[in-house]
């Protein structure tokens, strides 16, 4: 079973990352977390090529969220989502 919401959204800040608000704020898609993907000191990074990343998201992160039942999708170079899976 996925992270609540609002824990997740607890641990992303935690973790660095600058949690914008909520998926419905930002478009009206109902269920996720809106972040920023140009603030949280290299957690993000849309443009590398580099194997630290996947997606552009820094694995380590990557990895903690999927356990907890979440994953990432780019909106923009400076937008991404957080959803549940």
């Amino acid at each position: 079973m996925a992270t609540s919401r609002n824990a997740m959204m607890k641990f992303l800040e935690n973790k660095g990352c600058r949690v914008v608000g909520t998926t419905e704020e930002f478009s009206g898609s109902k269920g996720g977390i809106w972040l920023s993907g140009e603030e949280g000191d290299g957690l993000f990074n849309y443009y590398s090529e580099s194997s630290k990343y996947n997606i552009g998201v820094l694995n380590t992160l990557q990895n903690a969220v999927e356990k907890k039942g979440w994953w990432f999708e780019w909106n923009d170079p400076g937008t991404i989502m957080c959803w549940t899976m």
